[in-house]
């Protein structure tokens, strides 16, 4: 049945108009005012913005890590994106070393199968490079449609990987056309710095961030970027959190370099005083990097406003406090690292930004959605509201006001790294392909319903169905 979303004001990265949005086929089959049709189902929208699906490009759902899996799968994961806004995620893919890769992407794909309930990608993890691998990658970028490559630089003798395999990733995806992505830390003086302080005894949950200080950040990003221009290749930089990093991306962009960042809630929000909190309440806020000084929250609010950084994905991979989190008690090098974010990711940078005047409506739109989706292949297919685009859609109520809380929130982990925040804006409906997943704040969605996305290679564009109808009405601002 076709749907019709009237008298709502349309929010894309561009324009804002009052409109009205006819769906057909999940798709956008017309945009314009005072629209009509005696056979659709009407949605009153009144006193909302309609707001393109979210787009996250960075979580990790049912992953392993430290000896545990994160609690949120592809089901209870996505359906708490859902009710926070977002209608696709890009899941990050983990590889063994002297595994087939296909190997990896087939578990991930058996992980989100009969479970997500938004649509969702993969990206794909780099952690050697030699011959089976360099086979191996072009074949996936084009059959699975998988189009962006991680290296982390951290985690010594778990994940990461070194610089020679960073380059040959870089040179890689220049040729095969996909956006390589860092976890921008040195690990080997972090693990140096992790020993240390072991040896002499300092094990509580502040430690994790004393061991990685934010000169390793921008270090590694700076080295990152060099790689970058010795390829020719495009880079973007994950969970920025500091002004040292922010420096080097910034840097990379004056000299015309391709090379983005991305930050997220958690480092717009907290601030490392959160791991100082006593009975080990601090190993909640364990994540990597870690959360900086607060004066960094300014640097990082500074780069969203003027582009120096392009996107903000949750980086969500939750562990229980309980059971999880405590597996590092007495030594926080063993905490499970990782945060429950995802469910808060678009409301925060909506009330943090849009409605304390650091962001306009339309920068939120392209930070939160838009962006990524160019990005990552996905555009204009998803991030935007124009006729053919799929009917991602979110009525969000700019003017509710919201306790953030593990009591009220949809995820599995049992806790909330916002607890207490207060946000303004939240949304009502969220619709994936013209679907109701949340109507009225309630889950309606289906588990499986979510469809595997391959995306377009870097730089091209998704391919989009024929315009079903040409936009009618006023569609300026």
């Amino acid at each position: 049945m076709r749907k019709l979303i009237k008298n709502g004001t349309v929010v894309t990265a561009t324009d804002s108009y009052k409109g009205d949005i006819l769906i057909e086929n999940g798709i956008i089959a017309s945009i314009g005012a005072e629209l009509s049709d005696d056979d659709a189902e009407v949605i009153d929208a009144d006193g909302c913005y309609l707001f393109p699906g979210g787009v996250d490009p960075h979580t990790h759902l049912d992953m392993p890590f430290g000896g545990t899996v994160t609690r949120d799968d592809f089901e209870s994961g996505t359906i708490a994106a859902a009710f926070g806004g977002t209608t696709t995620i890009i899941d990050f893919c983990l590889t063994t070393k002297g595994v087939p890769l296909n190997e990896s992407v087939a578990a991930w794909h058996a992980k989100a199968s009969g479970k997500a309930v938004i649509d969702y990608g993969f990206h794909l993890m780099v952690g050697e490079v030699n011959d089976n691998v360099l086979l191996e990658l072009p074949q996936i970028i084009e059959e699975e449609g998988i189009t962006s490559l991680k290296v982390f630089m951290a985690y010594k003798n778990v994940l990461q990987a070194d610089d020679g395999t960073l380059l040959r990733t870089l040179q890689l995806a220049r040729q095969q056309g996909a956006l390589v992505m860092v976890h921008a830390e040195n690990g080997d003086v972090i693990a140096y710095l992790i020993d240390k302080a072991l040896e002499e005894g300092n094990t509580d949950p502040i430690y994790h961030a004393l061991t990685r200080p934010s000169v390793l950040e921008g270090e590694a990003t700076g080295r990152a970027v060099s790689l970058t221009e010795l390829a020719d290749s495009q880079l973007y930089v994950v969970h920025v959190t500091c002004a040292e990093a922010v420096e080097k991306i910034a840097e990379a962009r004056r000299r015309g370099l391709r090379v983005y960042g991305e930050t997220c809630p958690q480092y717009l929000t907290l601030d490392v005083s959160y791991l100082e909190r006593p009975n080990f309440e601090g190993a909640k806020y364990v994540w990597s990097p870690p959360l900086r000084e607060k004066r960094h929250q300014a640097v990082l609010w500074d780069a969203l406003w003027n582009g120096s950084l392009q996107a903000v994905g949750s980086d969500q991979c939750s562990f229980d406090f309980k059971g999880q989190k405590e597996l590092g008690l007495g030594d926080f090098s063993k905490i499970p690292n990782g945060g429950p974010t995802i469910e808060d990711r678009f409301s925060l940078l909506y009330s943090e930004g849009v409605a304390k005047g650091r962001l306009t409506v339309n920068q939120f739109v392209d930070i939160i959605s838009t962006t990524s989706a160019k990005l990552f292949g996905l555009f204009p297919k998803k991030g935007t509201i124009a006729v053919g685009s799929d009917a991602d859609l979110v009525i969000f109520d700019p003017y509710a006001q919201r306790t953030i809380s593990a009591e009220t929130h949809h995820m599995r982990v049992d806790y909330n790294a916002f607890e207490g925040m207060v946000v303004t804006g939240e949304p009502v409906t969220v619709l994936v392909r013209g679907e109701f997943v949340v109507r009225d704040k309630q889950f309606v969605g289906t588990p499986g319903s979510g469809q595997y996305l391959r995306r377009s290679r870097f730089g091209q564009t998704a391919n989009v169905p024929p315009k079903a109808a040409e936009t009618t009405g006023s569609v300026g601002p």
